[in-house]
């Protein structure tokens, strides 16, 4: 059975994440994020949301474990500023439905959702220059860079939270992730 570990950056939402995935049948974890790398045996991490950089524990470390990876929010942000890519804080804050045009409809976890997703999203920090490797693929009229993939290395980030009922296709988003970690 495929497994999936949340790493906990102390969101909101994380409980949600591994609910999501478990629901969708697979075997997964809520993992604190100040556990050892080495301690982690699974097919694929997602970096969970959270407060902010200052409380992300090994998070880092997480990446260089060879298994897909997917941020969300916080995770995202994580993915970019330890990649080499900028973060910054974003121009409308609070959380909101946004609109995110899917930019490449051929990108293994978000190329279903083409052409466009409804969003739950908080925009208060946001990723301001994909690293190199990442491709562009998704956004909005409130946050250019809403979404990114690096399909060689299985990196992937959305700046919303796909694991919330606000969210119009967020399960979709898992569903494709799973099968990312299944190949």
């Amino acid at each position: 059975m495929t497994r999936i570990v949340v790493i906990d950056n102390h969101g909101q939402f994380t409980h949600l994440e591994r609910r999501a995935l478990r629901d969708l049948g697979v075997d997964t974890e809520l993992v604190d994020n100040d556990t050892d790398p080495n301690d982690i045996d699974a097919d694929g991490i997602v970096l969970s949301g959270g407060p902010d950089m200052d409380r992300i524990g090994r998070s880092p470390d997480y990446l260089d474990l060879d298994v897909p990876v997917l941020g969300i929010c916080l995770g995202m942000q994580i993915l970019a500023e330890e990649l080499g890519g900028r973060v910054g804080g974003g121009d409308y804050g609070g959380y909101a439905d946004v609109d995110v045009e899917i930019l490449d409809d051929d990108d293994p976890l978000l190329g279903s959702l083409a052409p466009e997703t409804r969003v739950w999203a908080s925009h208060a920090d946001e990723v301001k220059e994909v690293p190199e490797g990442f491709t562009h693929t998704g956004t909005s009229d409130v946050c250019t860079i809403e979404a990114m993939s690096d399909t060689e290395r299985n990196l992937y980030g959305v700046q919303w939270h796909p694991e919330v009922a606000h969210t119009d296709e967020g399960e979709e988003v898992f569903e494709n992730f799973i099968d990312i970690c299944e190949q």
